[in-house]
């Protein structure tokens, strides 16, 4: 069983080095290597990892906020570069273009990226800059240039 305790969410498989890296020290000796850790990305649910021998870590046992469960504007949505809610809906809102991604993009193509160890879902998080970016879509006219995405504010 892979499920959330606490949600009952499926939770999505994280490595250790995930773990390692973004709980606090003071928790850290809890942390068994030998088991497989799920992430439990359920907006209500304060548990953040679990394993299926019931232990869990909950979000103030982490280093970082996580994106999934805190919808302030000035949490990460990008990990590795630094881009927040508050700084995709500036960047977009002052060059009316959606140029976001592809600046993550070419950072990932350089291996620039570090979402194992950075982003508390242990994975790359073009998701979740995709869905933060439609949820300003009512602000902005979404148009198509070509292969270039041109916002324009209604």
């Amino acid at each position: 069983m892979s499920n959330c305790f606490v949600c009952q969410q499926k939770g999505k498989p994280v490595k250790i080095v995930t773990l390692q890296n973004l709980l606090k020290t003071e928790v850290l000796a809890k942390l068994n290597t030998t088991l497989n850790y799920f992430f439990c990305g359920e907006e209500n649910c304060p548990i953040v990892y679990f394993n299926q021998q019931g232990q869990i870590f909950i979000i103030e046992e982490l280093k970082v906020p996580v994106y999934q469960k805190d919808k302030s504007k000035n949490i990460p949505v990008c990990y590795c570069f630094n881009w927040t809610r508050e700084s995709i809906y500036q960047k977009i809102k002052e060059t009316q273009q959606n140029d976001v991604e592809n600046s993550i993009k070419a950072k990932m193509k350089a291996q620039l990226c570090a979402c194992e160890i950075k982003n508390p879902q242990g994975s790359c998080c073009l998701t979740n800059v995709h869905q933060t970016i439609d949820n300003y879509s009512s602000e902005f006219e979404l148009l198509n240039d070509d292969e270039m995405i041109v916002l324009t504010q209604n």
